[in-house]
C-alpha cells in the first residue's frame, strides 16, 4: 500500500538531510510530496539549489502517513516561522500519525510547537540545551510513540530507512538498504 509523506523544505535547509529523506522514501515506494514553507525554488545551507513539488500552503487539506522534516539552520527556523506547518504538525499529532525530524528541527520545530515533550527525543548536540525536560537520548534515532527524531546529517540515512519500517516493515527496509547497497544485518 502507497504510503503519503509530506518533506517540507525552507530556504537554508540541510540539503543532505533533505534529500536523503527524500530519495530514500522514494526508493520505498511512497508518495513523498515535497512542499516549500516559503518559495517553490530552494537554496539549501551549503549553497545547493533544488525545486519543491508544492508549497505547504497547498497541502492544508492532504493527510499524511508522515511528515519528515529536514534541519539545518536557518532551515529549521524558517520552518518553525511557518503557521501553516506548525498547524499541518498539530494536526498530524492528534491524529496519532507519524510525524519526525533530523538535526535541528526537533529542538527548533517540534520542541517548539510542543511536540516533543514529555517524550524521548534526540537531536543535533548543538541544539539539545533547547529542549529543557531532560528527555535527551544520546541515540541516531529515537522512537517515541508516532514522534521520530535523528541527530544530523550523518544519520539521515539511518532516520529514513526506520521511517521506511515504520511505514511500511522490515523487510521493506531490508529491499531499500540492499538497493542502497547497504549492510543487510
Amino acid at each position: 500500500m502507497e504510503k503519503k509523506v509530506l518533506v517540507p523544505v525552507a530556504q537554508g535547509i540541510e540539503e543532505m538531510e533533505a534529500i536523503t529523506i527524500i530519495d530514500v522514501l522514494r526508493r520505498a515506494n511512497a508518495n513523498v510530496i515535497v512542499a516549500s514553507v516559503d518559495e517553490i525554488n530552494i537554496k539549501a545551507s551549503k549553497g545547493i539549489e533544488f525545486k519543491a513539488d508544492k508549497l505547504v500552503k497547498d497541502c492544508m487539506d492532504e493527510e499524511f502517513d508522515l511528515i519528515a522534516l529536514p534541519g539545518g539552520i536557518p532551515g529549521a527556523q524558517n520552518l518553525r516561522d511557518s503557521k501553516e506547518l506548525e498547524i499541518l504538525l498539530k494536526k498530524q499529532a492528534e491524529l496519532n500519525k507519524y510525524y519526525g525530524a533530523v538535526c535541528a528541527s526537533p529542538a527548533v520545530v517540534l520542541h517548539h510547537h510542543g511536540l516533543v515533550t514529555p517524550g524521548k527525543v534526540t537531536c543535533h548536540p548543538g541544539f539539545v540545551d533547547m529542549i529543557d525536560n531532560g528527555n535527551i537520548v544520546e541515540s541516531n534515532v529515537v522512537v517515541d510513540g508516532n514522534c521520530i527524531t535523528s541527530r544530523g546529517a550523518g544519520t539521515a540515512c539511518d532516520f529514513a530507512l526506520n521511517l521506511v519500517e515504520l511505514l511500511y516493515s522490515s523487510d521493506k527496509k531490508k529491499e531499500v538498504m540492499q538497493g542502497l547497497a547497504l549492510p543487510v544485518d
